[in-house]
């Protein structure tokens, strides 16, 4: 069965992490992705945790890929880039913009060798504005879209997430821009450059503070784990320690919380007629739930609201995640051979398609592992990479 992005070839010239993983799910679909690493190696090799020195968020986000070692500032680099480039798809970067143009390598030159060359350039804040310039994170981002000031407690400070949430957001949405600009290539003929900002992604999916903000004034507050739009919306601790998250979006399960934990009369409150109405009363709602899922223990309590056709979930750690037969049934959690781990466990590919399911080819491979395979294609043999090797061209 063939692969749904086979004949793809990407390559992914980008580091932490927005464009490496949007590189990563392209993979994931079967488009053949280079990995072009500086020869010191992508910093996400030593980023976060290790076993043996080997970085394992490498490995996750360099699955799939071949690995070639290229230095870019450097004539003999930039000569061999173009001969990759103009057999190449798509290109993914995230130097700071004026970078590439430096080097003889940005937008406008790349596609005089290769018209049908996408160019996706996955920045900060983006390749225009007063901004432009600026080193940008995924944490600028969670702070600039206003995400950390809707989050946390009422009375304690903006809070950031503890992962590159921005930085996943922008890798989607570029997976999905490079998909776009393919589909118009087929039509057109001609690729084009992707500016995407990671500062905009965020921005989109905190949902409507912009025109409530443009048309109302109002400003959203943070409010912990509760919601202006429904109640009882919380998580709440069980006998045994553990906690668990209830969502009431809908009227009909917020009706069914209410019968599960023994307060009926809620339900015939005015003010319980809509979410909005009833996060005004979210203390009283927090309570009664509370303390009905305070005299019971995990497995109760999710049982119980399961019979009762509620909406529940545990709060899980990764242990839990590993543990969890609906993951399990899913293969959320897959295993992968790896040449220098041994087996080691990863999620998957993010959803699942009838005919072209995707899959994991491999894990990050080693610093350089292609270099060889990849550059001889261009009929660069034995001894003139041995030459680059000299010269700190490659690895």
């Amino acid at each position: 069965m063939t692969d749904a992005l086979a004949g793809v070839r990407v390559l992914d010239a980008a580091t932490l992490f927005a464009g490496p993983l949007a590189a990563t799910l392209l993979a994931d679909f079967g488009a053949e992705v280079v990995k072009i690493e500086h020869p010191k190696g992508d910093p996400v090799r030593s980023h976060g945790a290790q076993r043996d020195g080997v970085g394992l968020w490498w490995k996750m986000l360099g699955r799939g890929k071949k690995a070639v070692t290229l230095y870019l500032g450097s004539p003999e680099g930039q000569e061999i880039f173009r001969r990759l480039v103009a057999d190449a798809d798509v290109l993914v970067e995230n130097f700071r913009p004026g970078t590439l143009e430096r080097w003889g390598l940005g937008p406008d030159e790349l596609r005089e060798l290769n018209p049908r060359l996408v160019v996706a350039r996955v920045t900060g804040f983006g390749q225009i504005g007063p901004y432009a310039a600026r080193p940008g994170f995924g944490t600028l981002a969670e702070a600039m879209s206003g995400f950390a000031a809707i989050t946390g407690e009422p009375d304690g400070p903006p809070t950031l997430p503890p992962f590159g949430l921005a930085d996943g957001i922008a890798a989607l949405t570029a997976a999905f821009a490079v998909l776009t600009a393919l589909r118009a290539r087929e039509a057109t003929g001609e690729g084009q450059v992707i500016d995407l900002a990671i500062i905009e992604p965020i921005l989109t999916l905190l949902g409507p503070q912009i025109i409530t903000y443009d048309q109302l004034g109002e400003l959203q507050a943070r409010t912990g784990n509760r919601s202006h739009n429904n109640a009882p919306r919380n998580t709440y601790r069980t006998r045994d320690g553990s906690w668990v998250a209830v969502s009431t979006s809908a009227q009909s399960i917020a009706e069914r919380v209410m019968r599960l934990v023994g307060r009926p009369e809620f339900i015939d409150e005015p003010w319980f007629a809509t979410g909005s109405q009833r996060a005004e009363h979210a203390d009283e709602l927090d309570e009664a739930v509370g303390s009905w899922i305070a005299q019971r223990d995990r497995d109760e309590v999710v049982k119980a609201f399961e019979d009762a056709q509620a909406a529940v979930a545990p709060i899980y750690d990764a242990a839990d995640v590993m543990a969890d037969p609906q993951f399990r049934a899913l293969d959320s959690i897959t295993t992968v051979q790896d040449d220098e781990l041994g087996p080691i466990k990863m999620q998957n590919v993010l959803f699942r398609l009838s005919r072209t399911p995707g899959r994991i080819a491999s894990a990050g491979p080693a610093l350089g592992a292609h270099t060889g395979e990849v550059l001889g294609r261009y009929g660069i043999g034995d001894a003139e990479l041995e030459a680059l090797r000299a010269k700190g061209v490659i690895r």
